[in-house]
């Protein structure tokens, strides 16, 4: 197949499997087998882009207004991206076989059609050319997304998916579009440049204001005080939770947040903006402040929901920093805190299928009964805490030499450097904690032995985990695609 070929099939492939699922409503095994399926043929699709990624390829669907076109094409950082998604659909559709199931969840052929439209909307966004093609799909993901939020149907499920598409596409409209009509106005076009297309267009007084419009609106990034949606949208189901923290809409917004500093307004542009270090503070406040709200959160999945506004954070962080090793930290950071992050995710809904618990104070000595599930969360855990052995230290890594590398003010560079280290300690704190208790604690003595979540929850929980300690040892796909997406190679 071309890569032409390929590309329009990693939009089409999820959508056919989108209107495949719900013919098969009463017949959940098959149901379940085309959404395991359709996962599986994507990321095979994907990877085969990968190995052409080299040879252009674009596509355009549609040129609404002169200039103004919807089209895709084939780029280094939308394949680190549609890998990434790819990959954790198929573990998230084996999981939430098991968790569905187990939990007796109601509309399950719904959740299944709906995930697959939300990843059509990730592989658009993948490998949109220009900027007003990747904004049409970051809001059609955040319309699709907003029914799995409201997944439960109670009253509290409803108000977190208002509240989760009142900020979303709030922000969106009174931030990001602004910001893009902005750009269209003073560059004449909104297609994705190798040095950036905002480059002698506009006054570098007027770059910093500019920048913090397009941080404000992608509020998928999680930046504060626009992180609400994120906890709120907690109540959906665990598999709702992993699509939200780990396949698609935080890393959609990240991933957007990074190509418009790489190739809208461009690292050098930035760096020479009057200012512009001072956008730092904002992404150096949320790890902070959200790590130390989670430090607070006896709620599980709440908890996690505030480490991952944390986590998303250090990507703002080190694609504000511009330069090399702080983008290339934040671009592998992309993939390391997703397979991290989404282990976490799995092992919250695994206890929560065989023991009905949410708390973290409910989990002490919880592990002997389910003890996978806790050794996965700790290798999860060690990785988004930057651990040897473990994949979240190379992102670390790369982040933390960036902020020795930044030419910025003295102060603020000593400044990025102790935030890096205290979040660090405090994530030690806050979900190293809970296997420690988990393991070392000893539970009440009338709690009764519960074993482990069903098999396809351990199975989906041990691919990504493996896949932790793999990255430790094996980084290169992820580490040379950064590498590549910094240094220009290829947009």
């Amino acid at each position: 197949m071309t890569p032409s070929t390929l590309l329009l099939a990693t939009m089409l492939v999820p959508l056919a499997g989108a209107l495949l699922i719900p013919m098969f409503s009463a017949r959940p095994n098959i149901r379940d087998a085309v959404s395991v399926i359709t996962a599986t043929v994507l990321f095979v699709i994907v990877c085969a882009l990968y190995q052409q990624a080299d040879s252009p390829a674009s596509l355009v669907l549609a040129e609404p207004l002169s200039g103004l076109q919807i089209a895709f094409s084939v780029n280094y950082f939308g394949v680190l991206f549609a890998l990434i998604a790819s990959s954790l659909w198929i573990v998230t559709t084996l999981y939430a076989i098991g968790y569905m199931r187990a939990h007796h969840e109601r509309n399950q052929t719904r959740f299944y059609t709906l995930f697959a439209i939300a990843i059509a909307c990730v592989m658009a966004i993948a490998f949109a050319e220009n900027l007003l093609t990747l904004f049409l799909f970051y809001e059609i993901l955040t319309v699709g997304t907003y029914p799995l939020v409201a997944h439960a149907g109670t009253s509290e499920a409803r108000a977190g998916a208002r509240k989760y598409l009142l900020i979303l596409m709030g922000s969106s409209i009174a931030f990001f579009l602004p910001a893009i009509i902005i750009v269209y106005l003073q560059a004449g076009t909104l297609s994705f440049s190798e040095a950036g297309v905002m480059a002698g267009n506009m006054e570098s007084i007027y770059i910093a204001p500019l920048m913090l419009l397009f941080l404000l609106g992608i509020s998928k990034a999680g930046i504060m005080p626009l992180h609400r949606w994120l906890p709120s949208a907690m109540v959906a189901p665990t598999p709702v939770s992993a699509l939200l923290h780990a396949v698609a809409v935080v890393k959609a917004g990240v991933f957007t947040l990074l190509k418009v500093v790489l190739f809208i307004m461009g690292p050098d542009v930035i760096a020479q903006a009057i200012n512009s270090q001072y956008l730092l503070l904002l992404p150096m406040a949320t790890i902070i402040l959200a790590s130390l709200v989670a430090m607070t959160r006896d709620n599980l999945k709440e908890r996690l929901a505030y480490s991952t506004i944390s986590q998303l954070s250090y990507i703002v962080l080190g694609a504000l920093m511009v330069n090399q090793a702080a983008l290339v930290g934040a671009t592998l950071h992309i993939a390391m805190h997703a397979f991290a992050k989404i282990t976490l995710f799995f092992a919250a809904g695994a206890i929560l299928v065989a023991t009905h618990k949410t708390r973290v104070s409910e989990l002490n000595g919880l592990a002997k009964s389910m003890p996978v599930t806790f050794m996965c969360f700790a290798i999860g855990a060690m990785s988004i805490i930057g651990i040897p052995f473990f994949g979240g230290m190379w992102s670390k890594w790369y982040l933390v030499s960036g902020a020795a590398a930044f030419e910025g003010a003295t102060w603020l560079g000593w400044a990025l450097s102790i935030t890096l280290m205290l979040s660090t300690l405090l994530n030690i704190w806050y979900l190293l904690t809970i296997p420690i208790n988990a393991w070392f604690k000893t539970a009440p003595a009338n709690e009764p032995a519960s074993g482990e979540a069903p098999l396809p929850c351990l199975i989906a929980m041990i691919i990504p985990c493996v896949i932790c300690i793999y990255l430790f040892f094996q980084p290169d796909i992820f580490l040379q695609l950064a590498h590549t997406i910094v240094g220009g190679d290829n947009t």
